[in-house]
């Protein structure tokens, strides 16, 4: 195979519609950027792209990970979800510069291929689908605890343990998770503008309900409940970061709409960062008040833990029905997001050829990669059905920090590449916010359990065998050379 000139990187990374200038050596559009086969539509504003990112992130951390990382840190929980902001923090910057001088689908496997080449492109892809995916599955497994709590406090019944349960967790397959998935998927075939309009909606009503609860929590404050700050230390709050970061992927879903935004160059770097403001102030609001109503000790393997938190303060069941319904509701829009996320990731890469080129056609009237759609949303009904929430959430921190720390390097290596071209938005402290990013994201990854690690390796090691056994001989870089003039 060839290598790939500069030139073309950059330029395979641009969508239609979007201007050249500013491109290496004037690089202009060519029949394969435009081809409508291919072609997303743009029909997002910068307020719907930034509750994209609330909405694909404020909801996996607090209504699920929460009653698992508190076990891990104590209280000191707080100071993990700061780390994890810090880190997220330090990267959407790296993101935003990236995403205002490369406005594509994609999101960090583009701004890798256009700085580092196919090869860490892939590896990079390879983590954004587990990432994306596994964090799809991982929602779902936890929506499925709120739905029976609905269902019970409503109706008197829920599903029987061995169709709300992965096989490991005591039952036979989650089956309210695989109906999730299905909804999202009759959402996402409609198109993007439609799915982003039901995602504004679900985000409104995900804030109130979660505002709603810290006004309940406060009341049944308890200041010694943080007597016992971090029982378990610095490894504890390291464990509970790398939890916890899984909870940050809709920040990477908004870097991924490049292609379907109104000027993308501005709405998505604004979006980024907004999005990172509501989501860790959410977080905090949300993570104080809980641990204030209920002693740290008491979140062990609980089940929908933010409604029964609301259930004791106040003694009666109604709260905790508010909280479910409105989880029921507003985690919709998580699943929703994390499965639009992973299908633009494996459309970018169809369109460079790692990947088979039917998952890059759209359908004529809606623009949505259909076969794409359906393959992501099986797969994920699956992970769903048959994998318990813990597994699912750490294996998703990997991916997304892995991703992260990429993004921060690719920074790096474009500003030596390719210093003259315009950007839209440029880091603050370079080059020390980009390095600091990197290791940030390599500590947080330390705090990870082994078992995770080693999954990680083996998921990578498949999707090299893949790349160089497959992607390799297809990839649109192995084709002749195209005058680019």
């Amino acid at each position: 195979m060839r290598t790939p000139t500069a030139q073309e990187l950059f330029r395979r990374r641009l969508p239609a519609g979007v201007s050249d200038e500013g491109c290496p050596e004037g690089i202009a559009q060519t029949p394969e950027r435009i081809d409508e086969s291919h072609s997303l539509r743009r029909s997002m504003s910068t307020l719907q792209l930034t509750l994209i990112g609330v909405g694909g992130t404020v909801g996996t951390g607090i209504f699920f990970i929460l009653s698992q990382a508190v076990p891990e840190a104590g209280p000191a929980v707080l100071i993990s979800f700061v780390l994890a902001a810090v880190v997220a923090g330090l990267t959407v910057v790296c993101y935003a510069e990236l995403a205002s001088t490369m406005p594509s689908s994609g999101s960090s496997y583009s701004f890798t291929y256009a700085t580092m080449g196919e090869l860490v492109a892939f590896i990079v892809g390879a983590c954004l689908i587990l990432e994306y995916g596994v964090s799809a599955a991982a929602v779902a497994v936890g929506w499925s605890e709120y739905l029976n709590l609905l269902m019970h406090n409503l109706l008197g019944f829920s599903f029987p343990a061995i169709l709300s349960a992965a096989p490991d967790a005591g039952g036979l397959v989650n089956l309210p998770a695989v109906i999730l998935v299905g909804m999202c998927l009759l959402l996402l075939l409609r198109g993007a503008s439609e799915s982003a309009r039901a995602n504004s909606i679900m985000v409104i009503v995900k804030m109130v309900v979660l505002v709603i609860f810290a006004a309940i929590a406060f009341t049944g404050f308890h200041a010694d409940h943080f007597s016992n700050f971090a029982p378990y230390g610095a490894h504890g709050v390291t464990m509970a970061t790398g939890s916890l970061f899984f909870s940050y992927i809709g920040l990477d879903a908004v870097a991924t709409t490049g292609g379907e935004v109104h000027n993308p160059r501005k709405a998505v770097p604004r979006a980024l960062i907004l999005a990172l403001i509501i989501v860790t102030a959410i977080y905090l609001l949300v993570a104080v008040s809980a641990l204030g109503a209920q002693p740290a000790s008491a979140f062990s393997d609980q089940t929908a833990s933010l409604a029964h938190i609301v259930e004791g303060v106040v003694g009666s069941s109604w709260p905790g029905t508010v909280l479910a319904v409105g989880a029921v509701i507003s985690i919709f829009s998580v699943t929703l997001i994390c499965l639009y996320g992973q299908t633009r990731i494996l459309y970018s890469m169809s369109r460079d050829g790692l990947v088979p080129a039917k998952l890059s056609e759209v359908h004529p009237r809606t623009r949505v990669p259909v076969l794409n759609t359906w393959i992501v949303c099986l797969a994920v009904a699956v992970l769903a059905g048959f994998l318990p929430l813990g597994i699912l959430a750490d294996l998703t921190s990997i991916g997304t920090l892995s991703a992260f720390a990429l993004v921060s390097l690719g920074v790096i290596i474009l500003r030596r590449t390719a210093p003259d071209l315009p950007r839209g938005f440029k880091v603050p402290g370079y080059p020390v916010t980009p390095i600091l990013s990197i290791i940030a994201c390599i500590y947080v990854v330390s705090g990870l359990h082994a078992l995770t690690l080693m999954a990680f390796g083996v998921w990578i090691a498949i999707a090299l065998v893949f790349y160089f056994t497959w992607s390799r001989r297809h990839s649109e870089l192995a084709a002749p050379p195209r005058d680019l003039r």
